[in-house]
C-alpha cells in the first residue's frame, strides 16, 4: 500500500511544472496565455505536456506591451523519466520549466 501511494505521489507531481516570472518593472502586469497572473513578479504552474509553449505579455498602462514565450522543454524531469520507465505515460511530461524567467521591460509610450 505504501509503495502504491509513493508511486501515486511521484506520478502526480511529475506532471506539474512551475516557474517564477519577473519583470524588470515592478509595476508591469504579467499575463501568461492571456491570463493575468501578477504584477512585477508572479508564479506560474501547469500540467501541460513536454514542449508546450506559453506566451507571456508584459504591459503597463500608457506603455506598449512586450511579448515573450517559453516552452516546457528547458529542464529534464527525473520523476517523470523514472515514471515513464515504469508506466510509459509520464513520458509526456519528461521536461519542465526553468525555475525562473526574467524579462526586461522598458516603458515605451504607446501611440493610443
Amino acid at each position: 500500500m505504501r509503495l502504491f501511494l509513493a508511486l501515486l505521489v511521484l506520478l502526480s507531481t511529475a506532471c506539474t511544472s512551475s516557474t517564477v516570472i519577473r519583470s524588470s518593472d515592478p509595476d508591469a502586469r504579467i499575463y501568461v496565455n492571456g491570463e493575468y497572473i501578477g504584477t512585477g513578479r508572479a508564479h506560474y504552474s501547469d500540467e501541460k505536456v513536454a514542449f508546450s509553449r506559453n506566451d507571456v505579455e508584459i504591459r503597463r498602462e500608457g506603455c506598449r506591451a512586450e511579448h515573450y514565450s517559453f516552452r516546457r522543454s528547458e529542464e529534464a524531469d527525473l520523476g517523470a523519466i523514472i515514471g515513464g520507465i515504469l508506466f510509459t505515460v509520464p513520458y509526456l511530461w519528461v521536461t519542465e520549466y526553468k525555475d525562473y524567467h526574467a524579462y526586461e521591460y522598458d516603458c515605451e509610450p504607446s501611440n493610443i
